[in-house]
């Protein structure tokens, strides 16, 4: 019988796959591409932390969020990455260093958490969408392009649509492409919007929640680690592709913002879709234009490519026998998971309603607690199996693994003090954040009662290389 102090089982991964044809495998830069987008997707909903905190201190929060947020992350998802490149990522590490029930929770909380966290990126499509044509906004005309965007996105990933090689790159270039225009811009136009006249704002973000909306801008790195079986030497691209991608992403913050403090705008006209209105400022309707239609793509290109790293997890725990084994059904043609991704898309299309702020306040919450147990599985692993090959090493030995989560945990302090404040079904979104991850537990005792047999138990044999 499976438990959770039964850890040390023997099973096959079900992620190594060698027979993989080498032609589909993500190389460095391609991986780097598809995290930004897993991550970021450009400069979009940086917005509401300048309006939150102003200029300066957005920068300095942009600055730093990486260096206490994402750099921790970026070496422990290189070493656990590097070490146990498995078919569901996060979710396979913890349930190797802890067992099945710790395992289970790290699932269950990372797709709670995708679920408010996926329905944040047709949000950010419709308020750019409503930029351009404002019509989408009365109603319930905005929530049913939000809608049409988790349904097409869906049928997408079920024909087998991929975030792979050079498609990836070009998104990545387009995307790009308007900020490296007002970067260019801003410098001719110093000052020149001190008296810019902008229609009042609804925002009301302050400096903590601007932290927190930073915070959602840094996060979802280990998402990438869910296609292990499709990277090229994981053991060696991984950590390369952690650490350029956080540079990356750090630089399409903090220039696009610094370039903008140099022309005087006032940071209290800034909120969520505000640079499409920027760009019209400093570069006329038809810079307007290409912002707009780039946030539109943002949200898209994002949640296109989460649709592919969330699916997978469903399938992993399937395979594992933690789920029904309908959820590890196969396209035909696609081999996509269509079943995980069609259940997972109701999930994500029910939280369509919910507000950009709030759907951040209960992401960051939850998916906290499942970053908490990926550092803990960092050190349980460094403790339980010291041999283990680790082709890429968090610095410090066992002090430096430990020391390494230490940052991430205090940052998500903020994430609890603001949860306290925010509402959701007439509760706090800290109260609600526990229900559900109570429901974690709840979720696994019936999955428990259902299966008594047990599951597939967990590897501790030293992962074959894929290349």
């Amino acid at each position: 019988m499976a438990t959770a102090s039964a850890p040390r089982q023997q099973f096959q991964p079900p992620a190594i796959i060698p027979s993989r044809k080498k032609s589909v495998r993500l190389t460095l830069w391609p991986l780097v591409a598809a995290t930004f987008f897993m991550v970021s997707g450009g400069t979009y909903g940086t917005e509401d932390i300048v309006h939150g905190a102003g200029y300066g201190k957005a920068i300095l929060i942009l600055l730093l969020t990486p260096i206490l947020w994402s750099l921790p992350t970026a070496f422990m998802i290189g070493e656990l990455s590097s070490a146990l490149p498995y078919e569901g990522g996060y979710y396979a590490w913890v349930r190797r260093a802890m067992g099945n029930f710790w395992g289970f929770q790290e699932a269950w909380l990372s797709l709670v958490a995708s679920i408010f966290d996926m329905a944040i990126y047709p949000t950010l499509f419709v308020l750019y969408l409503t930029r351009l044509f404002p019509w989408f906004a009365v109603g319930y005309r905005g929530w049913m392009v939000g809608l049409a965007v988790v349904v097409v996105c869906a049928l997408l990933n079920i024909a087998g649509v991929r975030v792979v090689s050079t498609t990836s790159l070009w998104l990545l270039i387009v995307l790009s492409a308007p900020f490296i225009v007002i970067v260019a811009i801003a410098p001719f136009k110093f000052g020149a919007l001190a008296h810019a006249v902008t229609k009042p704002t609804a925002s009301s973000v302050d400096i903590l929640t601007g932290l927190l909306i930073c915070m959602w801008n840094y996060m979802g790195w280990d998402n990438a680690s869910t296609i292990a079986t499709e990277v090229e030497r994981p053991q060696r691209t991984y950590p390369r592709a952690m650490l350029a991608a956080v540079v990356i992403v750090a630089l399409s913050y903090i220039v696009p913002v610094a370039a903008m403090w140099m022309t005087g705008l006032s940071s209290s006209a800034w909120e969520t879709g505000f640079w499409a209105d920027i760009a019209g400022l400093l570069g006329g309707p038809l810079l307007r234009v290409g912002l707009a239609l780039g946030g539109m793509i943002s949200g898209f290109g994002m949640f296109n490519a989460l649709v592919m790293s969330y699916s997978r997890l469903p399938l992993a725990m399937a395979q594992d026998g933690m789920l029904p084994r309908i959820f590890g059904k196969l396209h035909p043609r696609s081999r996509a998971p269509w079943v995980a991704i069609v259940v997972c898309a109701v999930g994500w299309a029910l939280c369509l309603g919910l507000g950009f702020e709030r759907l951040v306040t209960i992401d960051i919450l939850l998916y906290g607690a499942s970053l908490s147990l990926e550092f803990i599985a960092l050190i349980a692993l460094r403790v339980r199996e010291p041999e283990l090959h680790r082709p890429f090493r968090v610095p410090g030995g066992l002090f430096g693994a430990i020391a390494v989560g230490i940052p991430p945990m205090l940052l998500l302090g903020f994430s609890v003090v603001r949860s306290e404040t925010e509402q959701v079904l007439g509760m706090s979104s800290f109260a609600f954040g526990m229900l559900l991850i109570a429901a974690g537990v709840v979720a696994y005792l019936l999955n428990h009662a259902v299966k008594p047999e047990g599951w597939a138990p967990s590897s501790q044999e030293k992962p074959e290389v894929v290349a």
